[in-house]
């Protein structure tokens, strides 16, 4: 029998278009289980390798892709950094065994926004996914320690040589609603301007950094101390 939009399940054209890349067969078919009845998420693809995920994405073009980074025939860091090239609109969270701080960082660097672990415990897959769509990064707490962690540790750079991008005071701003979590719409709220507005100060943002996503975003500007964790 359908279902009407009455009966409280989300009408397939505004759904959100997902697409999972897991090669463990048990793993991949839960997540794609799980996926697949959200009401708010469609499931537009599964792949089980790079190859697979690269067809399926120039196919597909997924508002959202959610894969794992030790793939059978190459990484998931490649997929990452072509999707982020290709389709700059596309929101990227990678759910992996892979805790290390080489592997997170590449990942965010290559332009995921969104890190979790397979072995979080009580992971809210979809939930992930919206708060993805919405502005936000979903990052598993060990995972955002590590970042933390890193960026603490790495000395400021006092080479008058290095030069550190200006961000307006206005971008600095929102750069700061980012990284505090906040959602594009409650960037835009606090500020007094439309979300529209604050797109545009992101694009900027993102050129004036070199960055490819808003975890690659943050994790520069506090690097290079534009913005400050306490701040």
């Amino acid at each position: 029998m359908s279902h009407s939009a009455e009966d409280g399940a989300e009408p397939a054209a505004c759904r959100i278009r997902v697409m999972l890349v897991e090669d463990d067969a048990p793993i991949r078919e839960r997540m794609a289980a799980i996926l697949g009845a959200a009401d708010r998420l469609e499931l537009v693809g599964v792949a089980e390798s790079l190859q697979q995920a690269r067809i399926l994405c120039a196919e597909q073009v997924p508002a959202v892709l959610v894969t794992d980074l030790r793939l059978p025939d190459g990484s998931g860091l490649d997929l990452i950094r072509e999707n982020r090239r290709l389709y700059p609109a596309m929101e990227i969270m990678v759910v992996s065994a892979l805790g290390d701080e080489r592997n997170v960082l590449a990942a965010i660097e290559a332009g995921a926004a969104g890190y979790i672990l397979k072995d979080s415990r009580a992971v809210d897959l979809v939930g992930s996914v919206l708060d993805l769509v919405a502005g936000l990064s979903p990052i598993s707490t060990s995972i955002a320690r590590t970042i933390v962690r890193r960026v603490q540790g790495k000395p400021a750079a006092s080479d008058p040589a290095v030069s550190v991008p200006s961000l307006t005071e206005r971008e600095t701003d929102i750069l700061w609603g980012v990284a505090k979590g906040l959602t594009y719409a409650d960037i835009a709220e606090r500020l007094g301007i439309s979300r529209n507005t604050v797109l545009t100060h992101i694009k900027s943002i993102y050129r004036k950094l070199e960055v490819n996503s808003r975890g690659e975003a943050v994790f520069t500007a506090i690097n290079q101390k534009i913005i400050t964790l306490s701040s």
